[in-house]
């Protein structure tokens, strides 16, 4: 499996696992988990998750499929803005670990800014840091005026933001993600097939069908060909987690590049941060 590497020099999946709206049907249960462990068998050990994803059943559910597997895996969870305080992260930690059935995260994030100042949470994330909870901290949503503040309040170890990127939401490229990479801060893309939506693209599906591979391997193999965007597709069956993990080996031509500028179009000018 490709990586990327973090500030430190830790090296982490290119392309992971999403558990969004996973582990909150008993009907699908089965196949999430076959899903799970699949895709971990196929190197793709970066696992997705979030106290918000449904109430914490996503956590439930890595633990139920990969508890026995938890030295593979490098496990990433969000925390909601309103426990990112000195007084509630510490418990909101303590939470999603007991869920997921480990002593530690290995990469935490806050999930999108709220009234908490970010001074306060970059110190109870350092807390945690320091009683070995989590390994590294993050965020998600934030634009660049946010990053920027947040490196003001003292938030230089931030390992990594996680964005809504993808063919269709391109936005970052004339700012945001510029700003990472000159800081050494890989990106997370989440919902790097918008919810699936993009399969359902023309234009996109007639380059796959040129190269030889589905559309969802094109969309995550352009995601991540700057070799600095992780991707963390959702995949709720064994089948969809294999097609997923042949876009890290999809090598994307110039030509290829091109087709895919012209079908989907980079804004004229930056665009606020877009979330899901």
């Amino acid at each position: 499996m490709k990586t990327v590497t973090l500030r430190d020099g830790e090296q982490m999946p290119m392309l992971g696992q999403g558990t969004w709206m996973m582990g909150e049907r008993p009907d699908r249960r089965t196949d999430e988990i076959a899903a799970l462990r699949t895709g971990v068998d196929l190197g793709m050990t970066l696992i997705d998750t979030a106290e918000m994803y449904g109430d914490g059943a996503a956590e439930c559910l890595i633990a139920e499929a990969l508890g026995d597997r938890r030295d593979e895996l490098f496990l990433v969870s969000k925390a909601f803005p309103h426990n990112a305080s000195r007084d509630r992260l510490g418990r909101a930690c303590e939470a999603s670990l007991q869920r997921l059935g480990t002593d530690r995260i290995d990469l935490y994030l806050l999930h999108w800014r709220g009234p908490v100042p970010f001074a306060e949470t970059v110190e109870a994330m350092e807390k945690l840091r320091a009683e070995g909870k989590i390994r590294h901290w993050g965020v998600s949503n934030l634009d660049e005026d946010d990053m920027d503040e947040l490196l003001e309040a003292g938030g230089s170890a931030c390992a990594t933001n996680q964005i809504l990127y993808n063919l269709t939401r391109r936005g970052p490229e004339h700012d945001l993600l510029p700003w990472l990479a000159t800081r050494h801060i890989p990106a997370m893309a989440y919902s790097p097939v918008e919810q699936g939506r993009l399969l359902q693209d023309e234009d996109l599906s007639a380059i796959a069908r040129r190269l030889g591979a589905t559309a969802a391997e094109v969309a995550l193999a352009w995601t991540m060909r700057s070799g600095q965007v992780i991707a963390i597709p959702k995949a709720g069956t064994p089948a969809h987690v294999r097609d997923n993990r042949r876009a890290a080996d999809l090598v994307l031509s110039g030509d290829d590049l091109a087709a895919l500028d012209r079908a989907f179009p980079q804004p004229r000018a930056p665009v606020p941060l877009e979330m899901l």
